[in-house]
């Protein structure tokens, strides 16, 4: 082989390397743009926040956090939106306590039980309510389940345990627990998809090691597939959280929409509201030159922080529920 022939092969493979790494170079500068207008987007927002809500802030301090008052009137203005964290709170936990268990059952029959001729299908079903608009919802809500719920769940409920704390008051249908179970109808697809996805990747060798000794089908479930996905079904159900906390047409058109305190959430029997209904309601009718359109931007404000909040400690229980066993994480 002549002293040509390495030369050219030499400056190949030089010409190779050089559009490989202009390639790689090209393509790390592309991800950190787009990573880095995920950011400046996220600060952006903050600052609107901030300097849209510094005027409600500087006026009431903590109490617009802690107070229970609200009233948008000139020269009597009370901003405090705590009924409407609680209500936040309160609708999103019964979103949680009902649509999780729910999820769950789904995604073990999907996964672990259902014939093929009848898993695809169904999954495709499920899937589909995520598309439904949340205004669907709401018009099913208002026109169909609100009645559902006042004849044969709130009714029994305040008749036979009314003198409970919580359950007291007049079956209506356009209260706190409606908004709770149509928040619930609403994650379920988003945790059923997602959690049996996760129980799709558990490796067959954890079924076969639990059948090996004997383990019935649902102990096999409950040790080698539960146990195993437990990190991830607890993610999926967070992003549940995630979507009921931030949901706000369907709530706006069941929950009641009260003001003040009022708006408390003592019972699950009585209207209430929630920071993103509360902002749906009032925004279009503010008054610029008053402060109900900054009070109403530190909602959004506090909204933010809240939902932030919930995904650093999800993250932080995330952290604590992994383990590392023989050096993988699990």
């Amino acid at each position: 082989m002549s002293s040509d022939d390495d030369a050219e092969k030499s400056s190949q493979a030089h010409h190779e390397r050089k559009v490989a790494w202009s390639g790689d170079l090209f393509f790390k500068l592309l991800t950190l743009v787009l990573a880095s207008g995920v950011i400046i987007t996220i600060i952006l927002m903050v600052i609107e926040l901030l300097t849209g809500s510094l005027a409600v802030l500087e006026r009431f301090g903590v109490g617009f956090v802690t107070g229970v008052n609200w009233n948008p009137v000139a020269g009597r203005e009370a901003f405090g939106i705590l009924p409407y964290i609680l209500g936040t709170l309160v609708t999103s936990a019964l979103a949680l306590l009902i649509g999780v268990p729910i999820s769950l059952g789904i995604a073990i029959f999907l996964s672990e039980m259902a014939p093929n001729a009848v898993r695809t299908p169904l999954s495709f079903l499920i899937e589909l309510l995520a598309a439904v608009p949340s205004v669907v919802y709401g018009l099913w809500g208002i026109f169909i389940l609100r009645f559902w719920v006042k004849d044969y769940i709130e009714t029994p409920l305040s008749t036979y345990l009314g003198f409970i704390p919580g359950l007291q008051g007049t079956p209506f249908g356009l209260d706190i627990l409606t908004a709770g179970i149509i928040l619930a109808i609403m994650i379920i697809p988003t945790v059923s998809a997602v959690s049996r996805e996760i129980m799709n990747a558990v490796p067959d060798s954890q079924r076969e090691a639990a059948y090996s000794i004997g383990a019935t089908r649902w102990e096999t479930i409950r040790i080698g597939v539960l146990s195993y996905a437990r990190s991830g079904i607890f993610g999926a159900a967070i992003l549940g959280l995630g979507r009921a906390v931030g949901e706000t047409m369907a709530v706006t058109m069941v929950i009641g929409n009260t003001v003040g305190p009022a708006a408390l959430p003592t019972s699950l029997l009585k209207g209430g509201q929630t920071m993103a209904s509360l902002i749906a309601n009032e925004f279009n009718e503010a008054d610029p030159t008053s402060l109900h359109p900054s009070a109403l931007i530190g909602v959004g404000l506090v909204l933010f922080l809240f939902a932030l909040a919930i995904n650093i400690f999800a993250q932080f229980l995330v952290w604590r529920v992994l383990k590392v066993r023989g050096g993988a994480v699990e």
